[in-house]
């Protein structure tokens, strides 16, 4: 009963007693005279421990860099793309020297004319022999060609585009860049070398000509070549021979041949090749038989069968007025029509 006198002056509260941790201890410590009666757990540490602070700043990086990533993915490059360039155009109207030929057959025409061995339709526009370039697949390559021949089929061989007002198959083809140009072309045309609709593609006034024969003769080439290490360009060049009769009630039943040639300058970025769009950058056009007097901006006004050229030239081309381009017309060679 003694030994409890000694500690009745020690009171344990119940904070003293939630903070202490019972240890049975070995009979080694308990032989030991410094061996405590009870031993204190570690102090508590109130916030984060570090191991959660690391966690929570990796989850943190792992999240920002998936951000990132998602954002400027290593295989996207439109975040970096040049801007399109406009596209310039050049449309030259080629005059006869006099009355147009004409014949009731569209077939005699083209078999007595330069396009008797032209192909007919998108068979005169063969793809060529392609190979990969330093930076480009081959398949790559063959897409930007066939990109390529695909807009010059649309804008040169479809009777709704020729004769009519059909568009919007030659704009999905586009850059995005280039739309506002393209649209603008057709709502304002201008002969100002960036906003002719013929520049664009080939179409006819439906009130004057019509097709005498859907089965139009072509014959070009396709060159594709890499400049740079992010860009391909196509360089296209085809002939295109039209056979037209008057479209209003009453007119000559008589047909004659529309020659048109075409040299296109398509270029391509990798994001061109995977939306299969194109850059049309240069369009350079000689058509005929036209009248200089008349303006080709717009539509072009074949001249047909009998029919001679209006007197006068090109519109006056102003060397004061910036920005304009300057009026050009040409002469349709004889050697260039038909022999009936």
């Amino acid at each position: 009963m003694g030994g409890e006198d000694e500690y009745r002056s020690v009171v344990f509260d119940e904070s003293f007693v939630r903070a202490a941790r019972l240890q049975e201890y070995s009979a080694r410590e308990r032989m030991t005279d410094h061996a405590p009666a009870v031993r204190r757990r570690p102090p508590l540490r109130r916030g984060l421990s570090r191991q959660v602070l690391v966690l929570v700043l990796l989850i943190a990086v792992a999240f920002g860099t998936a951000i990132y990533m998602g954002v400027r993915h290593p295989y996207q490059t439109s975040a970096l793309r040049q801007p399109a360039e406009p596209l310039r155009m050049t449309v030259i109207p080629l005059a006869p020297t006099g009355a147009v030929p004409g014949h009731a057959d569209a077939e005699y025409l083209y078999a007595h004319s330069p396009a008797a061995q032209y192909r007919v339709g998108a068979e005169g526009i063969p793809l060529p022999a392609s190979r990969r370039t330093a930076h480009f697949s081959d398949s790559q390559v063959v897409s930007a060609l066939t990109t390529a021949k695909d807009y010059i089929v649309r804008s040169s061989l479809d009777p709704d585009v020729l004769t009519g007002d059909q568009v919007r198959t030659v704009r999905v083809l586009l850059d995005t860049d280039q739309l506002d140009q393209f649209d603008q072309s057709f709502a304002h045309p201008a002969a100002d070398g960036r906003h002719a609709p013929t520049g664009w593609l080939v179409r006819f006034d439906p009130a004057e000509a019509k097709l005498a024969d859907g089965r139009i003769r072509v014959q070009g080439s396709l060159q594709a070549a890499e400049t740079d290490a992010s860009t391909l360009e196509v360089t296209a060049d085809h002939t295109f021979v039209y056979a037209l009769r008057a479209a209003r009630a009453g007119a000559p039943k008589e047909a004659s041949l529309f020659t048109v040639r075409r040299e296109l300058h398509f270029r391509f970025d990798r994001d061109d090749l995977r939306m299969h769009t194109a850059q049309l950058v240069v369009s350079y056009v000689q058509a005929g038989p036209l009248s200089c007097a008349e303006d080709s901006t717009n539509r072009l006004h074949p001249l047909l069968a009998g029919q001679t050229a209006k007197a006068g030239g090109p519109a006056g081309t102003d060397p004061y007025a910036t920005g304009s381009a300057t009026a050009l017309c040409g002469s349709l060679a004889t050697s260039a029509q038909p022999r009936v």
